[in-house]
Parts: structure tokens; sequence; C-alpha cells
């Protein structure tokens, strides 16, 4: 079964952007590579900002490889408003509709606080992937933004790279329903 990765790149403080919107903090040393990461996906959700922010940078909804590509871009902006078509479709309607039907490898959950919060919201995240670069942020762009429900998370793997970056990979722990007698 397809599972939803939550992958994440943030400070040391939690954050996936600094107050004006740059990235330039999160940085890949030499024998860090996304590479493994990318080989387990197929598909991307990302935020309608943070597509915006992937055009810019000369991205697209295509990753270069070709391996994967991105199916949707959420927004709650109104209809009548957006200049692209990206999906107002909550995130149970959309992983119900489109992914649980489809067959292929992972989705990676990109980019996004707001995006990520309503998928934890509904207990949509199947596992977690975060690289943490050794830099203070401070404030404005919170990875995971308060407001949904404790999730409990099993640590799969933990590994040290150069440079003080660590990448962290957890599995969502589930309780299995007590079968009735």
């Amino acid at each position: 079964m397809r599972k939803v990765v939550l992958g994440l790149g943030i400070s040391l403080d939690g954050y996936i952007a600094r107050p004006d919107g740059a990235v330039d903090f999160l940085f890949m040393p030499k024998d860090y590579s996304m590479g493994p990461f990318f080989a387990t996906v197929d598909e991307a959700i990302m935020g309608r900002k943070t597509y915006e922010v992937g055009l810019k940078l000369g991205g697209g909804l295509r990753s270069p490889s070709r391996r994967w590509r991105c199916t949707f871009s959420l927004t709650r902006m109104p209809q009548e408003t957006r200049r692209r078509s990206p999906s107002s479709t909550n995130p149970r309607k959309l992983s119900l509709r489109s992914f649980g039907k489809r067959s292929g490898k992972n989705i990676w959950l990109m980019g996004g606080g707001e995006l990520a919060r309503d998928f934890l919201k509904d207990d949509l995240v199947d596992e977690l992937y975060i690289g943490i670069v050794p830099v203070l942020i401070r404030r404005r762009h919170p990875a995971l933004p308060s407001g949904f429900p404790q999730r409990e998370f099993t640590l799969l793997e933990n590994k040290t790279f150069s440079k003080g970056m660590i990448a962290l990979k957890y599995a969502r722990t589930r309780k299995k329903p007590k079968r009735k007698m």
C-alpha cells in the first residue's frame, strides 16, 4: 500500500523558511543525497505557496529526473482568485479519491506547514522524513504549525552527515482496533 511521506528540510528550531520565505539555509552536505528518498516516491503533493516557489526556482510539475510528478497543488484560495488551477480539495477527500486507488510508489507530501498540519489533522501521514540543519531561524514559517491532535511515531532511521546535518525517518504508530468477541 502506498504511504504518504512528509519530507521536509528544517532548521534546528523547526522552521522551513526564513521570515521572507528564503530557504537558503537548507544545504546538502557532500556525503548526503536525496537519491535514496526519491527512489521511494513517484508523486508529490504540495501547497500552492511551495508550488509557486518551485516555479520561481525553475521547478515545476516534474522532478528533474522525471521519476516523480506533482499530481496536486492544494490551496485555500477561492476559485475566482486563482492564477493557476490548483485543487481546493481537502486532504482526506484527495487521499481517498485519488491515491487510495492507484498503484505506485510512496507519495511525497512536500513543503508548507499548513499543508502538513491538515494532513496530520486528518491522520493521513504514514512516515516522516526530516533533514535537520544546524541553523536557528527563530520565527515565521514553522514546519509543523499547531492545530492537530497528538500523533505517535516510531523511529526507523537516524543518520548523521557532515556539517552537522541529521536525517530522521519515522513511521506512524497506529493502534490496531480491538476485535469484538
